[in-house]
């Protein structure tokens, strides 16, 4: 048998690494065959120290990474990777699939991880799903969607303020431009002042 090199991944450099590692090293993973990528998406194709861990990778030797996701997002990828790594004489090992440890270096385990990878794909494209239908019905419904706010122009404010003082109430008004009225009163005193 030959020996395992530990992968781990995290999206943002906000987050740690720590739970993968232990994991990874709980699983006999040496410190010295860890590969860690911080910021970096599994969207991605460009993850450095995944592409060294599997440069490190030689003939009956196992990569291991704590959950599916830490390859990748597509079912198609991740059957190639476990492909190629197989053509090299090397396997894969994923901790926490399915409720168990899956190596690829045995049938059953190549099936489960062909399964588990297909079912880790559905539920990616099932959640797009719901954000994108989410997305919908708010925009069909005039809901706010979030990102950046809108720039308001020095004569949308000022309108906002003549309808004020034509009795609409504040509260109201603002909302209706997508603001709090405080924010509304905000940039009325930023308004430059009128020239003589």
């Amino acid at each position: 048998m030959g020996k395992l090199i530990g992968y781990a991944r995290v999206s943002t450099r906000q987050q740690d690494a720590d739970r993968q590692v232990a994991d990874l090293i709980a699983a006999g993973v040496r410190r010295d065959d860890l590969y860690v990528d911080h910021g970096v998406s599994g969207a991605h194709a460009l993850r450095p120290q995944f592409n060294k861990a599997v440069a490190a990778l030689e003939e009956d030797d196992t990569l291991v990474v704590t959950t599916l996701d830490r390859l990748g997002r597509s079912t198609q990828n991740m059957l190639a990777f476990a492909e190629a790594l197989r053509g090299r004489g090397a396997g894969l090992r994923v901790l926490n699939l399915g409720g168990g440890d899956v190596d690829t270096h045995t049938p059953m385990g190549s099936m489960v991880f062909t399964v588990m990878a297909a079912l880790a794909q559905m539920e990616l494209e099932i959640k797009r799903e719901r954000i994108t239908d989410s997305v919908a019905k708010r925009r069909a419904a005039g809901k706010d969607l979030g990102g950046r706010r809108p720039t308001f122009t020095d004569s949308q404010i000022r309108n906002a303020m003549r309808l004020i003082e034509g009795g609409e109430p504040a509260t109201q008004v603002a909302r209706d431009l997508g603001m709090s009225r405080a924010t509304l009163y905000r940039r009325v005193r930023q308004l430059p002042m009128p020239s003589a």
